[in-house]
């Protein structure tokens, strides 16, 4: 299978190794969302604790690592493009997307509420630009979105630097830590406060992450053998906190100093695994799905809520670890070949204000 995917900034190469990334990135993500799917419309998921284990043990460093890896990039695409292209440019690719296939999944919701397991109603679309948490998913592409404007403004306009940048990244982290403790809510501003640090990391090593000398290090696999255990641990004591808490969120809303140590060893694990995969150019499939992240983020609830609804309404499956194996697949690969076909039927609107060049030459099969 031939395989093209992207470009390097200063080449028209693409870096192989943040496509792994992303493809596990978005597989974990997935993972979630089909727990999620399923938790909500079984009544016999406690009979299944091993789900919700794993569930809350990949939880906590996949969101992190999508705007370390988003930081990686900025400084060279803002000497490519300027500040009012680069943000024009997110603006079309990422915002336009979370808009278009929000209002089409809460349209859907809302015509078939009588087969969804969420409540929506028609204030939902306001919520999806002033509160998106309120309506599922998007809330990612609203808050990267949002970083990478301020960041780029504080950078440029503000002339920052990158030392600067992280000192901000840190208040604004310890910031938010302090209005949960008080109990307040200010909506999207706090996903912004939370996540402005990672994607300040991610700027901030993006020289040596991509140098040419430090490949063999992330490609170590004594890197992996070091960081295995220690991922381990710090993931064992997380899920052990978020459990007896009955709390997902209890460790990054109320321990935030751990969360960011579980957020960075999971990012370097998940970096290094990716060095690993690209130097041996293996798991081309991977490399696909990462390719497709956005695409599958946007359509994968739709995709998801029909294979769920098929399978339990039509075939009558109602065994848990069956139905998370066959939501999982669903939410992952239906949406790149969907993805496919719009193109072939030129309504690449649905996924970009205007017209994007292709980028790659096959798909998974």
């Amino acid at each position: 299978m031939n395989v093209s995917l992207g470009y390097k900034e200063n080449s028209g190469q693409r870096y192989s190794w943040i496509d792994y990334d992303r493809g596990l990135s978005i597989i974990l993500v997935s993972f979630r969302h089909a727990f999620e799917s399923i938790d909500h419309t079984l009544p016999n998921m406690a009979d299944y604790p091993m789900i919700e284990y794993v569930n809350v043990f990949l939880f906590g460093f996949r969101m992190p690592l999508f705007f370390i890896a988003s930081g990686l990039f900025l400084s060279a695409s803002l000497q490519k493009k300027g500040f009012g292209k680069y943000n024009t440019s997110r603006a079309e690719t990422i915002l336009y997307p979370m808009l278009i296939w929000g209002c089409i999944q809460l349209s859907l919701q809302l015509v078939f509420a009588s087969y969804s397991n969420a409540d929506f109603s028609t204030i939902d679309y306001v919520w999806l630009i002033i509160d998106p948490r309120k309506t599922g998913q998007f809330w990612y592409l609203h808050a990267l979105f949002l970083v990478g404007l301020l960041y780029s403004f504080m950078k440029i306009k503000v002339k920052l630097t990158t030392k600067n940048q992280l000192l901000l990244g840190l208040l604004l982290y310890a910031g938010v830590a302090v209005i949960r403790y008080q109990e307040y809510y200010l909506g999207f501003f706090m996903d912004i406060m939370q996540y402005y640090l990672f994607f300040a990391i991610g700027d901030g090593i993006s020289v040596a992450i991509r140098s040419e000398k430090n490949k063999t290090i992330l490609a170590s696999p004594k890197l992996l053998l070091m960081l295995i255990p220690l991922f381990a641990w710090i993931q064992y004591n997380f899920t052990a906190i978020n459990l007896a808490a009955k709390d997902n969120y209890h460790v990054e809303h109320h321990l935030p100093h751990f969360f960011l140590a579980v957020a960075l060893v999971g990012c370097l694990l998940s970096i290094n695994i990716s060095f690993i995969l690209a130097k041996n150019n293996t798991g081309s499939y991977l490399k696909v799905i990462g390719f497709h992240s956005v695409h599958i983020y946007c359509m994968q609830i739709i995709f998801m809520a029909l294979t769920r609804a098929i399978l339990i309404n039509v075939f009558k499956i109602s065994s848990a670890p069956v139905l998370l194996i066959a939501v999982l697949i669903a939410g992952v690969l239906i949406p790149i070949y969907a993805y496919r076909l719009f193109m072939k039927w030129n309504m690449w609107w649905l996924f970009s204000y205007k017209k994007q060049a292709e980028k790659i030459t096959a798909v998974p099969g």
